[in-house]
C-alpha cells in the first residue's frame, strides 16, 4: 500500500533554493521517526524530472512497509504551464499541502486570488484532506502571533487571514515558526500523520469490500439453506355451547322440575340445575339455597309471589313426558299463578340461550302471547326472576344495562356447580373415588353421554357410574370442560391424557383445543430445552395416530422433521416406523444436501485461511 502527497508553494522565502535543509517536506522526511532507515539510498530518493523542472518527486517508507510519494512543487508556475499536469497530480493526491512564507505577501495573494480556486475546482467536491502550512517569523522588531494583531498587516500575512484561506478550502492551518523538531515532528508531522492513517484506513476498506465482491463474483460462494416447510395448520373449532343448552330445552331429557298453572292447562319442562344457574329465586325455591343465606328480601318475595312447590308428581293429559321413566325423574314441581307460564316458558328459553339479549327477549313473549297487554306484565315478572342487579325501574333502562353487560350463563353459572353434590343427580366412581356431575348437563354437551343415560344402557337406571381407563384428574378436566366450555391443561401429558378422554367421548371440540395446546407449547420450547427435555415427542405421535388424531399426527412428524438435527440424536427416533422415517428424511431441514455443501464451503475456508492475501 502506499499514500501520495502533493505539496503546493515555496515556504523558503529569502532563502536559496538549493538549501534543501529548509524545505519542509524535505525536513519532515528526514526527522520523522516513522520513516524507515533500511537503505539511506532508497530512504531519500530525490530525482528532478528534466522534462518538467516544476516538481521534485520523493520516496519514503513509513509504518515499516508503506510506500510513500511525494511530489514537491515550490512553483505554482505549474498550474499556467501544464494545467493537465497539475490536474492529475491533485486527482491523485491522497493528501494535499500548501505552504506559503508568512512574510511573502505578494505570493501569498496569488495563492488566494488564483491558485486556491483551482485547486478547489480540481477536487471536485472529493474528501481529500488539506493541511495550509504558513512557515517562519514574521520579520518585525517585535514579533506578535497573535491571530487578531494587525500591526505586521502591511508586509506580512496575518494568521486571520491563513485561517480564511483554510475555509474557504475546508483545510487545516498551522503555522510553523521554526522548522525544528517540535514544530516539523509533532505540529506538521502530527497532524500529516494522522491524515496518512485515515488515508491507509480508507484504501484498506476498499480494498477488502473489493475483495469481497470478487469473492461473491468468482470465488465459491456459500450455501444458501432454504426456509423449513411450513407447518400444517390446525383450525378450531366454534364453541357450540349455547346452541348445545338451548337444545337442552326442548327435549324431554333428564328433566326433573315442571312448571304448571293452576288449572294444569299448560306445562313447561325444564331443568333445576340450569335454572338455579341463572336465578338465586330458582335456588331458593329448590332448596339449594335457604332464607337465611339470601340477603336481598326482593328475591325471598319474588319465589314466595310467584311459585308454590309441590312434591307431588302432578301430569295433565297434554303433557308430552308421560313415560314411566320420565315420571321416575320428575323430582320438583313448582305451581305458577294467573299467566306465570308464559313467564316461566320465556324465561327457561331466555337463560338457556346463554347470553341475555333482551331484545329477543321481547320478540320470543310477543310470539307466546296473544295479548300484547301482557307482555309489560311477563317483561316486569323475568326481570324479577333474573334478579338485574342495581336499581332498574324501567324495561328501556333494563335493556340499556343488559346491553354494556350482558350476563354468560355457560362458562360462569354453571361453574358454581361443577364437582359438588348440590342437585347432583348422578356419581361417577372412578380410581376409588367418586366425582359428582348432573345428568342434564352431561347429556347437553355429550352425545355420547347423552345415548348412555337415555339409552337401553344399565346408567340410565343407575345413580353410581364406574368410569375405566382414565384418570381422575383427567375426568374432572373433562367435566369442568362440559360444564364451563374451557380448559386449562397443566402439562402437554396432561393436554394428551384429555385428548385421549375426549376421544373416547366423541367431543371434538375439547380434541382440538387439546391438540392445539400440545402445538403451543411444543412451538414455544427454545431448541436447548427441545434438545434436553425427557418428553418424547414420537410417543405423542404414536398416541394421536392411535386415538385418530390425524391432524395433530401429522403436525408432530413435520416438527420432527423441521428440527430434524435434534430428534435424530434421541434414542426415540428409531422407534418411527419406516414409513415415518421416510417422511422425516424427505422434509428434513435442513437438507442432506445443505449439509455436504456447508461442510464443502467450511473445507474451502479453511483451506483459504493458510495463505494471507491482504498483507
Amino acid at each position: 500500500m502506499s499514500v501520495h502527497i502533493v505539496a503546493f508553494g515555496n515556504e523558503r522565502g529569502g532563502f536559496s533554493d538549493d538549501d534543501q535543509q529548509r524545505s519542509l517536506i524535505w525536513t519532515y522526511l528526514g526527522r520523522s521517526a516513522l520513516v524507515s532507515e533500511i537503505d539511506s539510498s532508497l530512504l531519500l530518493n530525490s530525482a528532478n524530472y528534466l522534462r518538467n523542472p516544476a516538481f521534485t518527486k520523493y520516496q519514503a517508507y513509513v509504518f515499516g512497509n508503506v510506500r510513500l510519494v511525494v511530489h514537491d512543487c515550490p512553483l505554482w508556475d505549474i498550474f499556467d504551464s501544464d494545467w493537465y499536469t497539475s490536474r492529475n497530480l491533485i486527482g491523485e493526491a491522497d493528501i494535499i499541502v500548501i505552504k506559503y512564507s508568512v512574510n511573502d505577501k505578494s505570493s501569498f495573494q496569488e495563492v488566494k486570488d488564483i491558485y486556491a480556486p483551482l485547486i478547489k475546482k480540481a477536487l471536485n467536491h472529493c474528501s481529500v484532506p488539506v493541511i495550509i502550512s504558513a512557515v517562519g517569523a514574521r520579520q518585525n522588531e517585535v514579533p506578535c502571533t497573535c491571530p487578531l494583531c494587525i500591526s505586521d498587516r502591511g508586509s506580512c500575512v496575518t494568521a486571520s487571514e491563513g485561517i480564511q484561506l483554510a475555509k474557504e478550502l475546508g483545510a487545516t492551518y498551522l503555522e510553523l515558526h521554526s522548522l525544528n523538531d517540535f514544530y516539523i515532528g509533532k505540529y506538521f508531522g502530527g497532524v500529516l500523520e494522522y491524515f496518512m492513517i485515515q488515508s491507509l484506513n480508507q484504501k484498506s476498506s476498499e480494498k477488502m469490500k473489493k475483495r469481497k465482491k470478487s469473492l461473491k463474483c468468482h470465488g465459491v460462494k456459500p450455501p444458501q439453506l432454504d426456509q423449513p416447510e411450513k407447518m400444517p395448520i390446525l383450525k378450531g373449532e366454534a364453541s357450540h355451547y349455547d346452541s348445545d343448552l338451548h337444545n337442552l330445552l326442548f327435549c324431554c331429557q333428564c328433566v326433573d322440575v315442571i312448571f304448571y298453572s293452576e288449572d294444569l292447562k299448560e306445562v313447561a319442562e325444564a331443568h333445576r340445575i340450569v335454572l338455579c344457574a341463572i336465578s338465586h329465586v330458582f335456588m331458593l325455591l329448590f332448596n339449594v339455597k335457604s332464607p337465611a343465606d339470601i340477603q336481598d328480601s326482593s328475591i325471598i318475595r319474588t319465589a314466595q309471589t310467584l311459585f308454590a312447590a309441590n312434591q307431588e308428581p302432578v301430569l295433565n293429559q297434554g303433557s308430552s313426558c308421560n313415560s314411566p321413566q320420565e315420571r321416575a325423574n320428575y323430582c320438583d314441581w313448582a305451581a305458577y299463578h294467573h299467566t306465570g307460564i308464559p313467564t316461566c316458558i320465556c324465561t327457561i328459553a331466555f337463560q338457556a340461550a346463554g347470553a341475555f339479549q333482551w331484545e329477543l327477549l321481547e320478540e320470543h313473549i310477543k310470539k307466546k302471547l296473544k295479548e300484547p297487554g301482557n307482555v309489560e306484565l311477563v317483561l316486569e315478572r323475568v326481570k324479577c326472576i333474573l334478579k338485574i342487579p342495581g336499581k332498574v325501574n324501567s324495561l328501556q333502562n333494563c335493556r340499556s344495562y343488559l346491553s354494556k353487560r350482558p350476563l354468560q350463563l355457560c362458562n360462569s353459572s354453571l361453574r358454581l356447580f361443577f364437582n359438588t353434590t348440590v342437585l347432583a343427580d348422578v356419581m361417577f366412581k372412578i380410581q376409588g373415588a367418586t366425582v359428582p356431575a348432573h345428568r342434564a348437563v352431561l347429556v347437553a354437551r355429550c352425545e355420547v353421554m347423552a345415548a348412555m343415560f337415555n339409552g337401553n344402557y344399565i346408567e340410565s337406571n343407575s345413580f353410581l357410574v364406574p368410569v375405566y381407563g382414565i384418570s381422575k384428574d383427567t375426568f374432572l378436566s373433562f367435566l369442568e370442560y362440559l360444564y364451563t366450555d374451557s380448559c386449562c391443561p397443566a402439562s402437554i401429558l396432561q393436554a394428551m391424557s384429555l385428548l385421549i378422554c375426549a376421544e373416547m367421548y366423541q367431543v371434538t371440540r375439547l380434541q382440538h383445543i387439546c391438540e392445539l395446546y400440545i402445538i403451543t407449547q411444543l412451538q414455544s420450547m427454545p431448541s436447548r430445552e427441545l434438545a434436553s427435555t425427557s418428553l418424547s415427542v414420537v410417543s405423542l405421535l404414536r398416541k394421536a395416530k392411535f386415538h385418530n388424531s390425524d391432524c395433530l399426527s401429522n403436525w408432530l412428524l413435520h416438527f420432527i422433521a423441521s428440527n430434524y438435527l435434534i430428534f435424530s440424536q434421541k434414542p426415540e427416533f428409531e422407534d418411527l416406523s419406516v414409513e415415518e422415517r421416510n417422511f422425516v428424511e424427505m422434509h428434513r431441514w435442513p437438507s442432506s444436501m445443505y449439509l455436504k455443501q456447508l461442510a464443502e464451503y467450511r473445507n474451502y475456508i479453511h483451506s483459504r485461511k493458510c495463505h494471507c492475501v491482504v498483507m
